[in-house]
Order: structure tokens, then C-alpha cells, then sequence
């Protein structure tokens, strides 16, 4: 999803000022770092340097309580923190994601001795496709032995 955003965002950017793209790419590059990621809820800067990207108003001083600890192993884990948050976040998304895209999705299980269709893809089955007008499918075949949930061997 990286690409498209900063395709929206550069052209979003530039559109008023076509001639002067590149002294717009540093504000595009701030301004897709300050958004947080919508899977992990965080900066995308803060999770490669764990830091927040500095902007005019972080010339102010902050509270102690909110710089990041020069401890070395405080730090190491601060980090470890924010990795295993990510991680976590990231998870769950995909979760959720998953959720929804397999919602409607039957599961097939298939045990030896069924008979199945076997759709074949020229990229899959180069000699059994020739051109893109003979049939999708092919079939019906017998399933001889089940490797794992997703994997049959059939008799062709």
C-alpha cells in the first residue's frame, strides 16, 4: 500500500505546482511519515527508528518522561516493546483482513476415491494449455492420496 498512497500524496502535492515537483518530495516524505499506518496504528518513521520524526514543534523542549531513555538496556527494551506491539497489531489486521476476505469461502475437503475438476492455468499447466480458447477446466479426475489441507494428488 506504500506506493499508492505516495502516488496519491505527490500528485495531491504537485498538481498546483507542476514545475516544482522536487522541492515537494521532502514534504510528501514528512507528511507520509507523521500519518500512522492503519495496520499497526503507528509511524511508519517510529518503526524503523523508534523515534518520532521531528516537526517544528518538537524544537520546543518535552517533558523528561516523554524523551527516549539513554539507558542502553531501558532502550533495548523500549524497543523490544514496540516491536512485540507492532508485531501484535500487524496480526490482528491481518486477522481481521482474513476474516473478512474468507467470509464466504466454502472449505473443501476432498478424501481418495472423489472425483474433482481441475481448473488448469496455462502459467500452471504450460502442455495441457495451449491458448486462452480451449476449456478451464478439465475433469473429472480421481483424488488418490491427500498431502495436507490444501494439496491432492490426482491420477491425470
Amino acid at each position: 500500500m506504500t506506493n499508492p498512497t505516495l502516488g496519491t500524496l505527490v500528485r495531491a502535492l504537485i498538481k498546483p505546482h507542476a514545475k516544482a515537483w522536487d522541492l515537494l518530495l521532502p514534504h510528501a516524505e514528512f507528511a507520509y511519515n507523521k500519518a500512522p499506518s492503519k495496520a499497526t496504528g503507528l509511524l511508519p518513521f517510529k518503526m524503523v527508528y523508534k523515534i518520532d520524526p521531528l516537526s517544528p514543534i518538537d524544537l520546543t523542549p518535552r517533558p523528561l518522561a516523554q524523551k527516549p531513555s539513554m539507558d542502553a538496556a531501558a532502550r533495548v527494551e523500549e524497543i523490544q516493546k514496540l516491536y512485540e506491539l507492532v508485531k501484535a497489531r500487524i496480526e490482528n489486521t491481518n486477522a481481521s483482513y482474513e476474516a473478512q476476505a474468507n467470509k464466504h469461502k466454502k472449505k473443501m475437503v476432498f478424501q481418495p476415491g472423489d472425483l474433482v475438476w481441475i481448473h488448469l492455468r496455462k502459467e500452471q499447466f504450460p502442455f495441457k494449455r495451449k491458448n486462452k480458447l480451449m476449456t478451464r477446466a478439465d475433469g473429472p479426475f480421481e483424488v488418490l492420496e491427500r498431502i495436507n489441507e490444501n494439496t491432492y494428488k490426482v491420477d491425470l
